[in-house]
């Protein structure tokens, strides 16, 4: 490679933790030679926090990182120790994956995918500034003064812009705990007029096994049933070598919180953060202060991965003093003797304001500028994964001249994470919920592939066999499901002594397949005696069973999604000029001049904007 080309690129990442990973290989995989710069090239893709990917909500948006062609559940099938399905006993709605990984090994993976990638080069470099020329990116300078030039910029830095690390009253600056933050970057944003916020997180302490005393504590193992993230892997069995524990706090821990709290960074008499903390993932001194009718809170012991000796504590994240950590977490039943390997602390940094992206993750500011991960004011691996890819997926097409990917808030939890950020804002760490998607019947872990797999195929991350696959699975389903409508089943003795079986109350009149099935006690399965025809195919059986049994509030789902539609196909120009339409209140014009929504859709779900602006806008938009 020659000395100019080594500095040219189609596109750069700022970063390679989870968003940048993303970004970066769809971009390269869709034939952009692409640079990633980074700080430690030995932490690509590290788990900072908890060992574990997935989740409720969060294991729904692996899956569709999966069916869009990202890596995040590929990898993750490679180095998880421990896999279960949360909230079997629940509607299918809200079940999703949970896997603890080897957080080295799955580290390790992600770097080797990124350096055996073609098109892709990873190097270490701390970015210190913007190039902009007319309004567009041209590319970046890093600390050691090289310019790198590139047609798009994508920024993942996770916590490493100003970052802060807090033990007690004691301070220092990191990305993360012993790695240098970048400082300078923030003072280009600035300049080029970006809304920078401060948030913090933090991360509990890690223990030594052998300190740890598991027998008094509830075990927790893999599952029996195989299972698998990617839609690519074949789901499979773990063994039972790596179980996750359960304990609780006590009294006496809370006693112990109450009184260290006056050196809390955050609570203390010298108050040192200023950011603000994730509402979904608070501290224990959070906790014990807003929940004071509790005496006891759960904690995890998660192991960090196959060769290292080192456990997580789930749920005791912290950033009071050292003394006081060790003090706190030896009051826990079974933890009496634990050895402290890495202190909790809280970290501190700077995001910018999402409101300043356009539902691509482009920047409004700065064109050919994109953003991605906790630097848009989220929190999570799976987040910070999913607009990684969209943001790669975007600057690729837009450099193929092509139609931008915006997926939509009834076809993805994706899609409600990107519009709820670029429409709503952030006010704290944002973190995926299940109650965010209005429409979560429709957005299933079990269905992501039926409901993506297309974008990914037309973009070129999913190879055709996969989405042929997919279109043949449609075809079965719906043929499965119309075989179940025409197959009578007539009352006699038999039938209704299976009926009663299995619960269910005898026939009277003639019914179909399909009727009986949308009984809540009747299974696929348990209509096998009486189906002349069954099929043996459990990908297919479990979608006609939760499409049966789920179609009148599927039904009234769609039905909602057509009303949303109409409103979303509703574009807003984007040189509109707000302070020429009559009756707008002063409120209204002012925010939707700052976020400029695409559509009347999403200018709906901006908060303040009231039904009579929207009567208003409608009207103005008509007489254009």
């Amino acid at each position: 490679m020659r000395p100019e080309d080594d500095r040219s690129y189609d596109v750069i990442v700022v970063g390679a933790g989870h968003a940048g990973i993303e970004a970066a290989l769809a971009c390269a995989r869709m034939g952009f030679k692409t640079l990633v710069l980074t700080v430690n090239l030995d932490t690509v893709g590290w788990a900072s926090c908890n060992p574990a990917i997935g989740g409720p909500a969060k294991g729904v948006v692996v899956r569709e990182i999966d069916a869009l062609g990202g890596e995040m559940a590929k990898t993750t099938d490679e180095t998880m120790i421990n896999v279960r399905m949360l909230n079997v006993s629940k509607g299918p709605a809200v079940r999703a994956l949970r896997a603890q990984i080897d957080k080295v090994l799955y580290s390790r993976t992600m770097k080797r995918k990124l350096e055996t990638t073609e098109n892709l080069v990873l190097r270490h470099g701390i970015v210190e500034k913007l190039l902009v020329e007319n309004g567009k990116v041209k590319g970046v300078v890093d600390n050691y003064g090289i310019d790198y030039l590139a047609k798009a910029v994508i920024v993942t830095t996770g916590t490493f812009l100003r970052g802060k690390i807090f033990i007690g009253r004691a301070v220092f600056p990191a990305g993360r705990m012993g790695e240098f933050p970048a400082n300078e970057f923030t003072k280009s944003l600035l300049e080029y007029g970006f809304k920078i916020g401060r948030f913090k997180t933090g991360t509990p302490a890690r223990v030594l096994k052998r300190s740890i005393n598991f027998s008094v504590m509830e075990r927790q193992d893999t599952a029996d049933e195989p299972l698998a993230f990617s839609y690519f892997d074949e789901p499979r069995v773990l063994p039972k070598d790596y179980p996750c524990w359960l304990t609780r706090t006590n009294p006496q821990t809370h006693e112990i919180i109450k009184r260290y709290l006056e050196f809390s960074p955050l609570y203390g008499t010298v108050k040192l953060i200023e950011g603000i903390g994730p509402r979904y993932c608070p501290s224990i001194e959070d906790k014990v202060i807003k929940f004071k009718d509790k005496d006891s809170h759960q904690v995890f012991v998660e192991p960090e991965g196959k060769d290292t000796e080192e456990y997580y504590l789930n749920g005791l994240s912290t950033s009071l003093p050292y003394e006081a950590q060790i003090q706190m977490i030896r009051s826990v039943k079974g933890l009496e003797n634990a050895v402290i390997t890495r202190p909790a602390y809280a970290i501190e940094y700077d995001y910018i304001d999402p409101r300043q992206l356009y539902p691509t993750l482009e920047s409004k500011l700065v064109e050919n500028l994109y953003f991605a991960g906790q630097v848009n004011g989220t929190s999570g691996y799976e987040e910070a994964a999913a607009q990684g890819l969209i943001a790669g997926i975007n600057a690729a097409l837009k450099l193929r001249g092509e139609k931008p990917l915006i997926l939509k808030r009834s076809e993805a939890y994706i899609g409600v994470l990107i519009d709820d950020l670029v429409t709503k804002g952030v006010d704290e760490p944002y973190r995926l919920l299940t109650s965010r998607a209005e429409y979560r019947l429709i957005l299933r872990h079990d269905n992501a592939h039926l409901r993506l797999s297309k974008y990914g195929y037309q973009v070129g991350l999913i190879p055709k066999w996969f989405y042929e696959k997919v279109l043949r699975l449609e075809e079965r389903i719906k043929e499965e499901m119309e075989r179940l409508k025409r197959t009578i089943v007539k009352p006699s003795d038999r039938v209704n002594e299976i009926l009663a079986g299995c619960g269910s109350t005898p026939l009277r009149d003639s019914t179909s397949l399909y009727q009986l099935l949308k009984r809540p006690e009747l299974g696929y399965s348990a209509l096998k005696e009486l189906d002349p025809n069954p099929i043996d195919d459990p990908e297919v059986v479990e979608q006609v069973e939760i499409n049966t049994k789920y179609e009148g509030y599927i039904q009234k789902m769609f039905e909602e999604i057509a009303v949303f539609e109409r409103y979303e196909s509703l574009e807003i120009p984007s040189n509109i000029d707000y302070d020429s339409i009559p009756n707008l209140s002063t409120e209204a014009r002012d925010k939707l001049k700052r976020v400029r929504p695409r559509s009347v859709g999403q200018a709906m779900r901006i908060p303040g904007i009231n039904p009579s602006d929207i009567s208003n806008l409608i009207l103005f938009l008509d007489r254009s």
